[in-house]
């Protein structure tokens, strides 16, 4: 069965029944394929029943390693020093590390080369966050929020000194803070200041 049929689809990530449409076959023999092109090195086994093209991988965007980091463990969104990267609130650049917020589990996963952390939260924590271009992202000021609750709890190493905080909004970060421990928000008003509405 050819390979070039798989290339036709445009996914970044597609399933057995992306395989079995674009091939022609029955969702049982997709997973037959899939299982001998990963062994080939030609697919990558992203999770359970999706996939990538191993040629691709090398060259996604970070929006799509974004939208894989929200695929691998659902339901999860991009948070802590990744998002804060990615607002340009820190000068800390984390090389194929992606950092998420999870209610499942606390897990890592390693694929090909790129390392996708989850940290879970409390599900009152779990909020603060939007789609933006099919990615789940945090806002600036949960991503902040989320990685000094972390870091208060000694679950997480913040390197304050590489964040702009001058770039946080105040007033968001005020909203966003209410359900965070005292304990967090002491540690924000410690580099911070005093947050107006806490």
């Amino acid at each position: 069965m050819s390979f070039e049929k798989l290339v036709t689809i445009k996914k970044t990530i597609f399933s057995l029944e992306d395989v079995a449409t674009a091939l022609g076959i029955k969702t049982s023999s997709a997973a037959v394929v899939c299982n001998r092109y990963v062994k080939k090195g030609l697919l990558v086994r992203i999770k359970r029943g999706l996939y990538t093209q191993t040629e691709k991988l090398r060259y996604l965007e970070q929006k799509e390693l974004f939208i894989i980091a929200n695929f691998l463990q659902v339901p999860s969104y991009v948070s802590l020093m990744t998002a804060l990267s990615y607002y340009g609130l820190t000068t800390q650049i984390q090389r194929n590390f992606f950092e998420s917020i999870s209610i499942k589990r606390t897990k890592r996963f390693e694929v090909k080369g790129f390392t996708f952390n989850y940290s879970k939260v409390m599900p009152e924590l779990y909020y603060g966050f939007e789609k933006r271009e099919g990615v789940f992202i945090a806002q600036p000021e949960k991503a902040l929020l989320d990685s000094f609750y972390l870091a208060s709890i000694g679950r997480y190493s913040l390197d304050v000194s590489s964040i702009d905080l001058k770039k946080v909004n105040e007033g968001a970060l005020a909203d966003l803070s209410h359900r965070f421990p005292s304990k967090t928000k002491k540690m924000v008003e410690r580099y911070y200041g005093t947050i107006t509405g806490t």
